[in-house]
Parts: structure tokens; C-alpha cells; sequence
């Protein structure tokens, strides 16, 4: 689960070595490389010399491997865990197992479930306790999913009475709720105490929980009553009470809220931080924009791999045929759908034999009609995902995305038809060019907009499968539409 997309990492400077995170994974390629390199030449020869050739080479690995874990030692937990999502597997393990094991905990919080796989096959049931026992309870709940079960109920019997109740509270949360997001390190106030106990009281911290900018105001159950912010604590007066400066309208959430609505909340409202209060109003938790932002990253990459047909598993050095059997159910769909469209330009071969250019001119109809419609699709999943399309809305999109399609229609399909008769000196042949054209638009935009809609009011992501089932339409449908029309007016 790492912080930034590595796109953006690329460009993030170390404080000291002053190197892109992107040159930090070359360079441990090189001293990679390099062991590689000197450990065979100094293999080599020993073979030839016989005298003690085990202690020099062994010698020579530990310089090398130094080298490497000094480098490690170095860099942030995101970079490594970048760096290893880099490397083959073999290297992997070989950088996994030159990080310092009180490290191990955050940065395998920080790498990609399917590199987390790996390197968790690669631990024993110790090392992997050793590595969560720093944690917080919900950064365990997080690894928790990839765990055996006997060691994630090892790990929650090695906790104290409270941490147990936190990770058990965690773990009882479902994925994309609030609940699986929200972290327990609170800190709270009274709103009957006055501002100079409240300093007081912060000052007993030897360093206060990332992402605070408020605290919670409480009363003596512990029922949330507002938030309030440091900036305005710190320059209140010190005997004036807490009672007269919080907010009492806050955005506050519970365990079992939608995450998604959560993260529009935080990017709404520009939160930092927010409470979370069970059904009775009590503070149990909060929500840090850090999690909301890898809670975002981690649904986008999901959607933009399952977009294709990939899952989050498939590793980027993983075996052929796992990543084959990985990709080939979307390989089999897509070879249903693009088989019953060949069946659809099969039923008019006797057209094409007839007039050899609308061979040459069908893909224009349905590549074109296939562009519109994801233009469409993406608004309209936009939409859904951020609430604002629903049934009320639904006429008013089609009547306009109907309108857009028309528009398109006439201009781009007048310039298609004059370009065919330009080209094949044959007005019909134009006109069929341009119909074709205006009514495949019009069919990707109730297709573009109707799937996505569909897909969502039976509870399924509308991001995932859209597209497969877009171009199916748009080219079956353009290749029909092109070619019927060619079959009346033309031949």
C-alpha cells in the first residue's frame, strides 16, 4: 500500500542523497548486478585455486551485501517498497532479506498485495509476528487479509485487553467502509476544562498522532460533541472554556459508512481528519486524509487494471501462466463479443463482394461509434461514483447525450460521406457513409449511457466490464447499420 503512485514518486527528491526514487531502484539494480558480476568472476577463481576459496567468497558476498543494506537503510519505507515492486523475484527476496526486520511491518504495509504475497511466502510464522508487533491495530487489520488465519489469531492473543478489542473491531469492518479506514489514536478533550488545561494537557504528549489538526471535544461518555481546531486553541486566551470555541457542526462519520462517500466528504470539506462515532453518537475512531488518499489510489488502480481484465494479484514479474490464466476470462468474453460481430459482417458477404469498399469503410463507423460511447461511459461512471447521477437525473442525461450524438452525427458524418464520395466518386455510397455514421452515434450514446446505469442498479461496479461490452455494441451495431444500409441503397 504504498503513499504516492510512482509516477509522482519519480520526481520526489531524498533528503540525502538527493535522488528520484526512480534512480534509488536503478542504482540497487546496479550494486544488484554488480554482486552478481564479482561473486562469479571470484567463484571462478577459487575453482581454479583451491586454497580457501569459501572464506573469499563469502567475503566478497558480505561487502557486496553491506553495501546494498547500507543503501536500504537509507530510504524511506514507500522507497523500498517501490524498489521492490521493481525487481524480479529472485532480487526481491534478495533486498527482502536485507531489510532490518523492525522495518519489515511498514513496508509491507507500503507494496502491492500481489509483491506482499511473495514476501510473505518467503517469512516464517516468527518473522511475520516480529513484523506486526510495532503496528497500530488497524494497520494489522490491513495485513490481516493476507495472513494465515492461525497466525492472525496468534497476533491478536499476543495484544494487550484494548488493543485486542481495537483489531477484533478492525477486522469486523467490511472492505470500502469507514470502518476498515478509521485508525484509534484519539485524542480527546472535556468541554467544561479550560483552555490552559487543555495546553496542559497536550503537553504530557510526547508527540501528538499524525494528521491532528483538531481535537475531539467528548463529554464524560464519551458521546462526540464537536471538534476543536489547534490553530484556534493556540491563540485563544488561556482561561477561557472549550464550551465557547468548538465547532459543534462537524462532519463525523460511522463504521459501517460507504468509504466512498467518505473520501468525497474529505476532498468536499478539505478535512485532514475526522471522528468516527458508532450508531450511539460514542467516539470510537478517526479517518486521516493518508488513509482516504490510499483508499482512492488503491480503487482507481483496481478499476483501471479490471478495466482490461487484470486483478490486483497479478504481480508484474509473476509466471506465465499465472498471469495467462489470470487474463484469460476477459480474453474469453472479448472473443465471444468479437465472435458474434464477425457473424454480423458475415451476413452480409454478399454485399462486400459486391462493393469491395465497404470493407474498406465499416471500421471507420464502428471505431468511431466505439470513441463516443467510452466519452459517454466515462462521464456517466464519473457520475455514479460521485453521487450525482440518479433516476431523477437519468432523462435529462439521455436527452442531452442524445442531442451531443446528433450534433456529431450530422458534422463528423457529413465529413465522412463527402470523403467517401471524394473517394469512391459515389454519391449513395456518401450518403449510406453519413446515415451510418449519425445513427452508430446515437446507439453509443443509449449504450454508453444505459450500461454503466444498468450495471450499477444491479450492484455491480459500472467501471468494470463497461468497455467490453461498449465496443461489442458499437461495433456489432455500426458494422450492421453501415453494412444494412449499403445491402438497401447500394447493391
Amino acid at each position: 500500500m504504498t503513499d504516492l503512485q510512482p509516477t509522482i514518486k519519480q520526481f520526489l527528491k531524498d533528503s540525502r542523497g538527493h535522488l528520484t526514487v526512480q534512480e534509488h531502484l536503478e542504482e540497487v539494480e546496479r550494486l544488484l548486478a554488480k554482486q552478481r558480476l564479482v561473486e562469479s568472476v571470484v567463484h571462478r577463481q577459487a575453482e581454479r585455486d583451491a586454497r580457501r576459496p569459501a572464506l573469499v567468497e563469502t567475503l566478497v558476498h558480505r561487502q557486496n551485501l553491506g553495501e546494498l543494506q547500507r543503501k536500504l537503510d537509507t530510504l524511506h519505507p514507500a522507497d523500498v517498497a517501490y524498489i521492490l515492486e521493481g525487481l524480479p523475484l529472485e532480487d526481491r527476496l534478495v533486498i527482502w532479506g536485507l531489510v532490518k526486520a523492525d522495518r519489515d511491518g511498514e513496508i509491507l504495509l507500503e507494496v502491492s498485495d500481489a509483491v506482499r504475497e511473495t514476501l510473505l511466502a518467503d517469512m516464517d510464522k516468527r518473522e511475520i509476528m516480529e513484523a506486526v508487533e510495532n503496528l497500530d491495530a488497524d494497520e494489522i487489520a490491513d495485513l490481516a487479509q493476507d495472513l494465515p488465519q492461525e497466525v492472525v489469531q496468534d497476533i491478536i492473543e499476543a495484544q494487550d485487553v484494548e488493543e485486542q478489542a481495537q483489531l477484533r473491531s478492525a477486522l469486523s469492518s467490511e472492505e470500502g467502509t469507514v470502518g476498515a479506514l478509521m485508525d484509534f489514536e484519539l485524542v480527546t478533550i472535556r468541554e467544561d476544562v479550560t483552555c490552559e488545561v487543555a495546553l496542559r494537557y497536550l503537553r504530557r504528549f510526547e508527540e501528538l498522532p499524525n494528521h491532528t489538526d483538531a481535537l475531539f471535544v467528548v463529554d464524560r461518555d464519551n458521546h462526540l460533541k464537536g471538534t476543536l481546531p489547534l490553530k484556534r486553541l493556540l491563540v485563544s486566551d488561556v482561561d477561557i472554556e472549550i464550551s465557547t470555541l468548538y465547532d459543534r457542526d462537524v462532519a463525523s462519520f460511522t463504521p459501517e459508512d460507504d468509504a466512498d462517500l467518505a473520501a468525497q466528504a474529505f476532498e468536499r470539506y478539505d478535512l485532514i481528519c475526522a471522528p468516527v462515532a458508532n450508531r450511539a453518537g460514542k467516539l470510537i475512531g478517526r479517518i486521516t486524509i493518508d488513509a482516504v488518499l490510499d483508499y482512492v489510489r488503491e480503487k482507481q488502480e483496481a478499476t483501471d487494471l479490471a478495466k482490461v481484465g487484470l486483478r490486483e494479484e497479478e504481480d508484474m514479474f509473476s509466471g506465465a501462466w499465472d498471469s495467462a490464466k489470470n487474463r484469460a476470462p476477459w480474453l474469453a468474453l472479448n472473443l465471444c463479443t468479437a465472435f458474434v460481430a464477425s457473424r454480423v459482417v458475415g451476413a452480409f458477404e454478399g454485399s462486400i463482394e459486391k462493393l469491395a469498399a465497404l470493407a474498406a469503410l465499416m471500421p471507420i463507423v464502428a471505431g468511431i461509434g466505439g470513441n463516443s460511447g467510452n466519452q459517454v461511459t466515462a462521464l456517466i461512471v464519473r457520475s455514479l461514483a460521485l453521487g450525482q447521477a440518479s433516476a431523477a437525473t437519468a432523462r435529462r442525461m439521455l436527452m442531452k447525450e442524445l442531442g451531443i450524438a446528433t450534433i456529431n452525427g450530422v458534422i463528423w458524418g457529413g465529413v465522412l460521406g463527402i470523403t467517401a464520395f471524394l473517394l469512391y466518386q459515389n454519391v449513395a455510397l456518401g450518403g449510406v457513409m453519413a446515415l451510418a455514421m449519425l445513427l452508430n452515434l446515437i446507439v453509443a450514446a443509449l449504450a454508453g449511457l444505459l450500461i454503466p446505469i444498468t450495471m450499477d442498479r444491479f450492484g455491480r461496479d459500472p467501471a468494470l466490464g463497461s468497455s467490453v461490452f461498449l465496443t461489442f455494441i458499437t461495433d456489432s451495431m455500426g458494422f450492421f447499420i453501415f453494412l444494412g444500409l449499403a445491402t438497401v441503397f447500394l447493391v
